[in-house]
């Protein structure tokens, strides 16, 4: 049975000067337990779909429900991994994996003892004591997954995590949340850039369309695990998304330029 289900969603933003569609009409349903990526030119309103799953924000119509209850706030269902790591600098690196748990109340003692298990699964378990600067970008996003993974939520929400890693801190960090994937089997939704990656990663992969988002091709990456990223099988996939995506990208071109010109037409 679906998971989540997003119903008829749509989001628009409106301010004194623009009225803008960002996403239209999407519908997905996603299972329990499935890793599904959303893949798409910029712009295209994935982390904008990704947010309104996490009741970061709110739809203008539609609506998401996550086990047949509607998604009106955040909840200790989900939690959130960004690309920026987002963690607190002033507390030790296992005070950051126990701020959700100290949060609801959990006593000091078992917030200690989930720390120390999930550092200890993301390999970080000598570091515990140190701070965020104390290391390196990849380290942070393992840090970033255990603080998500240490209030035990049933889904996982990753918004381009290793965006700004450099290729083979991206290449190793992939390969450790398939292993913590595999280990505790949460479902993941994540939205990437990188067509590699969402492919490598995935159950399925939603292949968005240029503004306004909508859904134009839900990919099932049947391949078996490990992957070989190189094999016939994966590159004729990436041959059929890549089409998919080419004219996507184009559109999206288009629409950044003709804005650029009405912003220098409105200023000149």
């Amino acid at each position: 049975m679906a998971l989540v289900i997003i119903k008829d969603l749509s989001k628009r933003y409106v301010t004194d000067d623009a009225d803008v569609l960002a996403l239209s009409e999407i519908n997905l349903s996603i299972s329990q337990g499935e890793f599904v990526s959303l893949l798409g030119p910029s712009g295209c309103g994935k982390s904008t779909l990704l947010r309104i799953i996490a009741g970061l924000l709110s739809a203008s119509s539609g609506c998401v429900e996550i086990a047949g209850a509607p998604v009106n706030a955040p909840g200790p269902e989900r939690a959130v991994v960004f690309q920026d790591y987002a963690l607190f600098p002033w507390m030790t690196i296992e005070g950051n994996v126990e701020f959700g748990l100290a949060a609801r109340r959990v006593p000091a003692a078992e917030c200690r003892r989930i720390s120390a298990q999930l550092l200890g699964v993301v390999g970080l378990s000598e570091f515990a004591k140190r701070f965020p600067h104390h290391l390196s970008g990849g380290m942070k996003q393992r840090v970033s997954i255990a603080r998500a993974l240490a209030v035990n939520p049933q889904i996982l929400l990753m918004d381009e995590p290793f965006g700004a890693l450099d290729a083979q801190t991206r290449s190793l960090l992939q390969e450790e949340l398939l292993r913590i994937w595999g280990q505790y089997r949460k479902t993941v939704i994540f939205v990437t850039h990188s067509l590699d990656e969402a492919i490598y990663l995935s159950d399925r992969v939603v292949v968005m369309t240029a503004r306004p988002g909508q859904i134009k091709a839900v990919i099932a990456i049947e391949e078996q695990r490990p992957r070989d990223r190189i094999s016939a099988s994966m590159t004729q996939l990436q041959r059929q998304i890549r089409s998919l995506l080419s004219d996507e990208i184009s559109r999206a071109m288009a629409l950044e330029q003709t804005a650029l010109v009405r912003a220098d037409q409105q200023y000149d």
